[in-house]
């Protein structure tokens, strides 16, 4: 029985959400970055970074706290508004390949904790912490964690529906990406809503895994303060169907050690090898990898491809067992330095590009997981290989915004 609550969201004013709203900071140039804090003042990422131009001069514990106070300067400048009442948004994100709607609401920490909602992927304690004291000094998260559910067709006919009415916000961005909001306030609703969710055995994570780590060890350190709204974390709930999962590919710097021939010659133990030429090869299906060595693309098919459980036949850990860890020493897939890793919704160009001229030496396409994978890992409390998944849709920040 999953718990989702409405919430009172702070959210961009009508006119200036479209320059209010960005893209995930990571993903900025730093000549992108500039310019946006630069010439927009509407910018959540001033927001984020109030100090950008001297970010290594201050302390962490200083930086949260002019987040804090750059945010509640937007709000009395009314670029922020609360709304007066909890509510859900139904939010759709449309670009040039897929469509994306799903709800965004509060998820509950104790559903986390007693595992109806699940993961699928491990957490860096660090991460997990430096996020947890972000949210305590900054006290807001406009990050919701992606959540997948089963489908469902009652709440997908009315979603359907829903989409027709007059949506709060309707605006595009730079990169051609449409975005609609509409705001879900009559209580009747509101309540069949969490009726539909509550029939739901299980919720699962698909993006957010440190993020809800985080929101759960903010719980436990300020429990005792009173405060309601440390019981949930903000969610954006998406059918499982209606996710586009990507696989992350790899690029190595080197053969540790090996020639190109030995190398080759090794892989023919465990896969038959096609030479592709020039072709862009990328695997159409499981047990099946591409690879970019020496300016040629190579189709690797597995030659046994009986495994006893879901977690060893994922393709990632496949080219962990087999190729990565005893043909080229990486034991370590979070840390060493030898890797590097490029989500698959990236043109396969930028593998060949890694290699032929930024000092990799071999790369890697994978067969993306699915969901069912994903689902019978969760299920059964296994954790994924690292960097497995690359997972859309990615909200926009400054969008809606949850206070604690």
């Amino acid at each position: 029985m999953a718990n989702i609550i409405p919430f009172k969201a702070v959210r961009p004013a009508r006119d200036k959400v479209s320059l209010v709203t960005s893209r995930s900071y990571d993903d900025y140039t730093t000549a992108e970055l500039a310019s946006q804090l630069d010439y927009n003042p509407f910018s959540f990422l001033h927001v984020l970074h109030p100090a950008y131009t001297n970010l290594q001069k201050i302390s962490t514990d200083t930086r949260f706290k002019g987040v804090n106070l750059k945010y509640e300067e937007f709000k009395e400048q009314q670029i922020f508004i609360q709304e007066p009442e909890p509510v859900f948004y139904l939010y759709e994100i449309q670009s040039k390949q897929n469509t994306y709607t799903g709800i965004i609401a509060g998820a509950s920490l104790e559903d986390y904790r007693n595992n109806v909602i699940k993961k699928h992927e491990d957490t860096l304690s660090y991460r997990v912490e430096f996020f947890k004291d972000y949210l305590h000094e900054t006290g807001f998260n406009t990050e919701p964690v992606l959540i997948t559910y089963p489908q469902n067709g009652e709440l997908q006919e009315w979603i359907a529906n829903y989409k027709k009415e007059r949506p709060l916000y309707l605006f595009s961005t730079t990169n051609r990406d449409k975005h609609t909001l509409w705001r879900i306030t009559d209580t009747e609703v509101i309540n069949w809503i969490q009726g539909q969710f509550a029939q739901m055995d299980s919720l699962y994570i698909a993006d957010g895994h440190h993020r809800s780590a985080s929101a759960n060890r903010l719980y436990e350190q300020d429990k005792d303060t009173g405060n309601e709204n440390l019981n949930y974390f903000m969610s954006f709930l998406i059918a499982e169907n209606d996710l586009k999962i990507y696989e992350y590919n790899r690029i190595i710097h080197d053969l540790n050690g090996l020639s190109k021939t030995d190398f080759l010659n090794a892989l023919q133990k465990d896969f038959i090898i096609e030479n592709r030429g020039q072709e862009l090869w990328k695997p159409d299906r499981k047990y099946s990898f591409g690879m970019y060595l020496d300016g040629e693309f190579y189709a690797l098919h597995v030659k046994d491809a009986n495994y006893a459980s879901v977690y060893d036949a994922l393709d990632a850990r496949i080219l962990y067992d087999k190729v990565l860890h005893p043909l080229l020493g990486i034991s370590d897939l979070r840390n060493d330095e030898r890797i590097e890793y490029i989500p698959g919704s990236r043109p396969i160009t930028n593998i060949k590009k890694m290699v032929d001229e930024n000092g990799f030496q071999v790369g890697f396409m994978l067969f993306p997981p699915t969901i069912e994978e994903i689902k019978a890992l969760a299920d059964n409390n296994q954790i994924m290989p690292p960097k497995s998944t690359y997972i859309e849709p990615k909200f926009r920040i400054g969008l809606v915004i949850y206070e604690l």
